[in-house]
């Protein structure tokens, strides 16, 4: 069934979200992926703050935001690091647990995008993503980042790719 609530807007990218995203390029991909992590878990903390009773179109905007942030960061991974990553010792059972991960998540995200925030089940299946982000990002920054970061990858080099993909697909470039 196709959702009805696809065409609903994001917050707009700012000016200075975009000169911010272009001076990242200067970091490896590790450190730029770091910084995706922190930024979707302030808006984790910003929807948990707000709490049951918080405005609907408060919480619409941080759950629109994060699900496109969260896509936008998944899809780099999945297109560019991840398979970078791939060459290196140890990385495997990583990554493959990654992609795992991954659908799931995209699965939340596609469930969440089809509902409003009337729907019963909206603050909980964005709880529920959040855990399961939380939980990702754990493991990303406690055993595959290290492992990276001892490679011999061009991690500066592979963080500008990603920050330029991740800059296209929020410009709206497929």
């Amino acid at each position: 069934m196709p959702s009805t609530h696809t065409s609903r807007a994001t917050p707009a990218r700012t000016q200075t979200t975009r000169s911010r995203r272009a001076g990242e390029r200067s970091q490896d991909a590790v450190a730029f992926l770091k910084e995706q992590h922190r930024e979707v878990g302030a808006l984790f903390k910003q929807f948990e703050k707000l709490g049951e009773s918080g405005p609907a179109g408060e919480k619409e905007l941080i759950v629109r935001r994060a699900c496109e942030e969260l896509t936008v960061h998944a899809t780099i991974e999945e297109e560019l690091f991840y398979p970078a990553a791939r060459s290196v010792k140890g990385a495997d059972s990583l990554l493959n647990e990654a992609d795992v991960e991954h659908a799931s998540l995209k699965d939340l995200i596609g469930k969440l995008d089809g509902m409003d925030p009337s729907d019963e089940l909206f603050d909980a299946s964005f709880t529920v993503l959040a855990e399961y982000v939380k939980h990702h990002v754990k493991e990303e920054e406690g055993e595959l980042f290290p492992k990276v970061k001892k490679s011999d990858l061009d991690l500066v080099e592979l963080g500008a790719q990603l920050a330029d993909r991740a800059e296209a697909l929020l410009e709206g470039e497929s």
